[in-house]
């Protein structure tokens, strides 16, 4: 079962490797971005990433793009709340907290990550990115 609460990116291409710090017992390695604050926009579309959240099973999402996903009720029961970012015609960035199984985290990454691309994780309470392996490390504890 997986545990957080992050904001998901586009990695940015300039995104190098960053310093090692402790969160929840664990050294990680952060993510180092440009000064300058720029993120980069998902390949996707806000459109294309609801319309696959859309049918999935006890998900309800909201035309302003907030969205909640929950467990059919048997244990462990889990729950995510979201929401998607758009700008200019594409998905900027999505919020998300709770905890779920991690084919469930897989399913939703597979609409953001469309058609292609490297992911990067903001712990929202920590302010430091990491990358997708660093954060799945995360939130299994």
């Amino acid at each position: 079962m997986y545990r957080f609460q992050t904001s998901i990116h586009a990695r940015h291409p300039q995104a190098t490797e960053g310093l090692t710090v402790e969160v929840r017992g664990l050294a990680l390695t952060t993510l180092q971005l440009p000064r300058d604050g720029s993120l980069t926009p998902l390949a996707v579309s806000f459109e294309e990433v609801a319309a696959l959240l859309a049918p999935l099973p006890r998900m309800f999402i909201e035309p302003d793009g907030s969205f909640v996903w929950t467990s059919d009720g048997r244990d462990p029961a889990w729950q995510l709340d979201g929401v998607l970012y758009d700008a200019a015609g594409r998905l900027m960035y999505v919020e998300l907290k709770g905890s779920c199984p991690v084919g469930q985290f897989d399913q939703l990454l597979a609409a953001v990550k469309r058609p292609s691309g490297e992911l990067m994780f903001q712990l929202i309470a920590e302010g430091v990115y990491l990358g997708e392996a660093e954060f799945r490390s995360y939130a299994r504890r």
